[in-house]
């Protein structure tokens, strides 16, 4: 069990952590560093040419880390009901890896205390991909996760700080600057 100060000190580090979120339980790490962007790929075996969702705590985030925030793109989050992710064409600030190859970056503005109040001490994003190796079955809670997954992190944060997750993934969308919508998934 770790308290709030050894994760952000995990995460300042450069190290990767296994937490809950508002949908499944994720891998996660400071998304401006490259190292621990290298790290999550490493640990999830995946290519490091498929792009990572970030997490933000809220609007302020979201414009500093967005070159151009299309403005449907407020509208569409405050009406969501369920956890969205939104592909937005030009993310600024990120480690390399964490935006898709043409600059294009997945955020959630997440709906999750723990994920919120790490968000907001540590004063950056933080990368949400699923705790499964890439190609298997994402975990739906704790217990699913691989022990190859737990025992690669640098920290696991307490099931105590689950809250009430979805245990689906969260819907994506994508948006252009001149506000045309597609649903991906």
């Amino acid at each position: 069990m770790q308290d709030i100060q050894q994760i952000l000190d995990v995460l300042r580090g450069g190290g990767a952590m296994l937490y809950p979120t508002d949908t499944l339980w994720g891998i996660g790490c400071d998304a401006t560093n490259e190292k621990a962007v290298a790290k999550v790929f490493e640990i999830k075996k995946r290519a490091p040419s498929k792009s990572l969702i970030v997490l933000v705590d809220g609007e302020d985030m979201l414009d500093r880390y967005v070159r151009k925030v299309p403005e449907i793109a407020r509208t569409v989050v405050a009406l969501s009901t369920t956890p969205l992710t939104v592909i937005y064409p030009e993310g600024v600030g990120f480690a390399r890896g964490v935006c898709a190859p043409n600059g294009a970056i997945a955020i959630r503005v997440v709906d999750h205390d723990f994920c919120r109040q790490i968000i907001r001490k540590l004063g950056r994003p933080i990368v949400s991909t699923s705790a499964n190796l890439a190609g298997e079955k994402a975990p739906e809670n704790f217990s699913e996760i691989s022990e190859e997954v737990k025992s690669s992190v640098d920290v696991t944060v307490s099931e105590k700080f689950e809250g009430a997750p979805t245990r689906q993934a969260s819907s994506i969308i994508q948006l252009s600057v001149d506000g045309q919508v597609r649903v991906i998934r």
